[in-house]
């Protein structure tokens, strides 16, 4: 699978760990965010730089790290069809794709260690939306999905 990666300054330990074990499964990755210490990438632009990727439709997925994930999270959910989310579980991981059609996983190096965020890793790039649901809850989730998109439309101008 192709996918984006990328981190600001904070974000930049656990991005590692997450970058080496999506290499080891095999995953073609691109890194648009902060790479070695000493860069200084900040939050803003971290996020920006993945979103343009998964918005432009390059990328399917994306994971984005910084130190509690709320700032990425903030800045990527600005821009039309990124749909990013802070999880801090694994089930939350897992869910997120089915449910919310989240294209971007998004942690925070001080809140989650690296053997938890890759498990989170695995979860949020096994699952697509609606995925394992039933007819109905297809349906249902298809018309939330549009709602959404719908909401969208309206309010990025």
């Amino acid at each position: 699978m192709k996918i984006v990666i990328a981190c600001e300054f904070a974000g930049l330990p656990l991005k590692k760990a997450v970058l080496a074990h999506l290499l080891e499964q095999g995953h073609d990755v691109t890194d648009v965010g902060q790479k070695t210490e000493d860069e200084k990438v900040l939050y803003p632009q971290a996020a920006s730089n993945l979103a343009r990727k998964i918005q432009s439709g390059e990328f399917e997925k994306g994971i984005l790290i910084c130190g509690t994930g709320a700032g990425v999270s903030i800045v990527a959910n600005k821009f039309k069809g990124v749909y990013a989310v802070a999880c801090e579980s694994i089930f939350t991981a897992q869910g997120i794709p089915i449910i919310n059609n989240a294209n971007v996983l998004v942690m925070g190096n001080n809140v989650v260690g690296p053997k938890n965020a890759c498990a989170m890793v695995d979860k949020f790039l096994a699952n697509s939306f609606a995925l394992g649901e039933s007819p109905e809850r297809k349906v249902f989730l298809t018309g939330m999905l549009n709602d959404v998109k719908r909401i969208e439309d309206e309010n990025f101008k």
